[in-house]
């Protein structure tokens, strides 16, 4: 974090609540990527939602307020990047998510309904445009060099990035689901929050911002933030949490 407020947000978050036990890690990780991804003006709002509910009840170990969050924003917000072929991935996903409130999921069944709900992810959470727009240069100044006209050099640029820009995805997209994928696995079946931790929840939460906010642009045609998503995010977040506080809490 890089200004004093987001600074003051962790000290004032990572206090201990009187007479209650400390908040995991993961879950400071969680909440300090969130309170980034806010717009500033929503930021001190959402930090005492989440303070005044991290000071209520108890807060035992098991990962529900996670499988609530998952099941009631996460997913649900994801569904529109995804085609109607990998919809059925989702409901299966928020389907074992709810479960998992309620009563431990094996690694295996964790791993096999996670995979393709997250090569979707990071297909569309990959910068495909910039990526895009870098191999078609390269490849069209490529083609010019060699004696290529400059038409012909944009055709042959364009197939290239085309291809070049596919494979890249796929790659981006496995790598990123294999890793997140098995330690997701892990750490849902254990049912712990240090395991989750290990799995980077702030990076995966950037992956989601990205894959599901739709392109926003002003009247001159340029990119604005969509802040929709991670206002939305973040919410859910802060309900799932105050829904969890007490018995069945963190």
């Amino acid at each position: 974090m890089e200004s004093t407020d987001d600074e003051s947000f962790v000290v004032g978050l990572r206090a201990r609540p009187t007479g209650g036990p400390p908040v995991p890690e993961a879950l400071w990780q969680l909440t300090s990527a969130l309170y980034e991804q806010l717009p500033p003006g929503a930021r001190e709002t959402w930090a005492r939602r989440i303070r005044r509910a991290l000071a209520a009840g108890t807060r035992p170990a098991g990962l529900r307020v996670v499988h609530v969050w998952q099941a009631g924003t996460v997913l649900p917000l994801l569904a529109p990047a995804f085609s109607d072929g990998r919809a059925a991935g989702l409901t299966a996903l928020a389907d074992l998510h709810r479960a998992a409130a309620d009563t431990r999921v094996g690694q295996e069944t964790w791993r096999t309904a996670l995979r393709p709900v997250l090569l979707a992810t990071y297909r569309g959470a990959y910068d495909r445009a910039s990526a895009y727009t870098e191999a078609h240069g390269n490849a069209r100044d490529y083609a010019l060099a060699n004696g290529y006209s400059p038409g012909d050099a944009d055709a042959y640029g364009h197939r290239y990035a085309e291809l070049s820009t596919d494979a890249n995805t796929d790659a981006f997209a496995e790598a990123h689901a294999r890793a997140v994928g098995d330690a997701l696995a892990r750490a849902y079946a254990a049912d712990d929050w240090q395991a989750y931790a290990g799995t980077f929840p702030g990076a995966q939460l950037r992956a989601v911002v990205r894959a599901a906010a739709a392109p926003v642009r002003g009247e001159d045609g340029t990119a604005l933030p969509d802040t929709s998503v991670r206002t939305s995010l973040a919410e859910g977040f802060a309900d799932a949490v105050a829904g969890a506080a007490g018995p069945f809490g963190l």
